[in-house]
């Protein structure tokens, strides 16, 4: 909600114009899916696979530096894999229309404390319906933190940047919260809805089987090696944590980024949807390796409009995006990851504290496209 509309300029025929171009991309690369994206995805597990068992295999003599520091570095990258470019995309259903049993969304676990199928609720059904709809998208701020200018300012908001800080080192827990709205449900009533007691019993067991593979089983089998190994686990999901959190922050919160009011968003069309997905998203700039590690989270404008595309294919993709944003003159927020992490988190210490400026009603560009 900023005070100059970005999109003031464009015509309601326009939008709908951009979303046929949209289409357009989207409907070329289905019809040329095939076994070049599907080896590559078999590859991405496979790899992932060997990587962890080997990192696993050396930290059973962690107590010597050398094997843990291998270890912890090996078990990191894998873990990143398995969350952001496998369980991340397999669970959009990025990788169903190869009918394989094994890789599909309705199937899948991930080394996640939140169940798939809860996270697959909160994230492809609300998050990528709802993009940046302040009080419909709880990803944005994850329930925890102020957003925008317009949201009225409490003095909780002065602990934000703390809050988000502890939210990133144990992001997984936090995601498992929101994906309970625990927040919401914490009233002694709602509790006792079955419905949500269901829901927190499969977060209760799913941390159960993380917290025995990780922190017991494994440091058991790794004898003498036992307090190293757990330390080093500790590590390597410390690490995912926060790199993982890095990236979506990096992809929804910087500078530029819009968000939205509840009412803006009332008949929206295909059109005006895609427009927000452009708007309300940021990408991050880099190497083919760094694309790869954030799941191609990188590209997170292109993963919002097209969230069931191969993610191995957001590259090619992004360039004919970019090529609209040009053309229909709107900003593609982009940068180098260092940039885009300082900006995400300037934007946090900026929002903790109360609007210095008073407050510029938005134009209600809904109503401006009805009328023209």
């Amino acid at each position: 909600m900023t005070a100059i509309d970005p999109t003031a300029h464009l015509t309601a025929e326009q939008i709908e114009e951009l979303g046929r171009e949209l289409d357009a991309i989207r409907d070329e690369v289905i019809a040329d899916r095939g076994e070049k994206d599907a080896a590559y995805i078999r590859k991405v597990i496979s790899v992932q696979r060997k990587l962890e068992l080997a990192s696993r295999g050396v930290l059973l003599f962690s107590i010597f530096p050398p094997a843990w520091l291998i270890g912890t570095a090996g078990l990191s990258v894998a873990k990143i894999m398995d969350n952001m470019e496998i369980g991340h995309n397999v669970l959009h259903g990025q990788w169903d229309w190869m009918r394989d049993p094994k890789i599909h969304s309705t199937t899948w676990e991930w080394d996640h404390v939140s169940p798939a199928e809860q996270w697959k609720h909160s994230h492809n059904e609300l998050h990528h319906t709802y993009t940046n709809v302040i009080g419909k998208d709880n990803d944005l701020g994850y329930g925890i933190m102020r957003v925008d200018e317009d949201q009225k300012w409490h003095p909780f908001h002065l602990g934000q940047p703390l809050w988000n800080f502890i939210n990133a080192c144990f992001f997984e827990y936090g995601i498992a919260a929101y994906d309970l709205e625990l927040g919401r449900n914490l009233h002694k009533r709602r509790r006792k809805n079955p419905e949500f007691r269901a829901r927190a019993k499969a977060v209760g067991r799913k941390i159960r089987r993380q917290v025995l593979k990780d922190y017991v089983i494994h440091p058991l089998l790794s004898g003498p090696s036992f307090l190293t190994t757990l330390a080093a686990t500790f590590t390597a999901n410390l690490v995912r944590n926060l790199w993982t959190h890095s990236v979506i922050m990096c992809g929804h919160f910087p500078e530029g980024v819009q968000v939205f009011e509840r009412r803006s968003i009332k008949g929206e069309t295909r059109g005006q949807w895609y427009l927000r997905q452009m708007l309300g998203s940021a990408n991050i700039s880099g190497s083919r390796a760094m694309h790869f590690m954030t799941g191609n989270l990188s590209h997170q404008i292109e993963h919002h409009l097209f969230p069931d595309l191969p993610s191995n294919r957001y590259a090619e993709v992004a360039v004919k995006v970019r090529a609209l944003f040009e053309k229909y003159e709107l900003e593609y927020v982009t940068g180098p990851l260092p940039k885009q992490v300082f900006s995400a988190w300037h934007k946090v210490f900026r929002l903790s504290l109360p609007n210095k400026k008073p407050k510029v009603k938005t134009p209600d560009r809904k109503q401006e496209l009805v009328g023209a």
